[in-house]
């Protein structure tokens, strides 16, 4: 199966593999390539042609919690005092 890239991408994996494995200037690679010299520098320092992961480090329940206010009979003060 082939590589699905977004519409954002501007390297394929043989392309960073490519950048990784050439010892020309970051300037001679931009200019070759048609790729901004920072996006050279990015894909050089990385170790491998995979993509970073994006998003959240860790996942949060999206079930309340007694303690975050989930419904559980506790009103708040305002609540009781506007209803007496």
């Amino acid at each position: 199966m082939g590589q699905i890239l977004t519409g954002c991408a501007a390297t394929t994996h043989a392309v960073r593999a490519y950048i990784q494995r050439l010892e020309a200037s970051n300037a001679a690679l931009s200019w070759e390539l048609g790729l901004n010299a920072k996006t050279i520098a990015k894909w050089r320092k990385r170790d491998g042609v995979e993509d970073a992961a994006m998003g959240p480090k860790a996942t949060r329940s999206t079930v309340l919690s007694e303690g975050r206010g989930g419904v559980g009979g506790r009103f708040s003060p305002l609540f009781i005092a506007a209803a007496r």
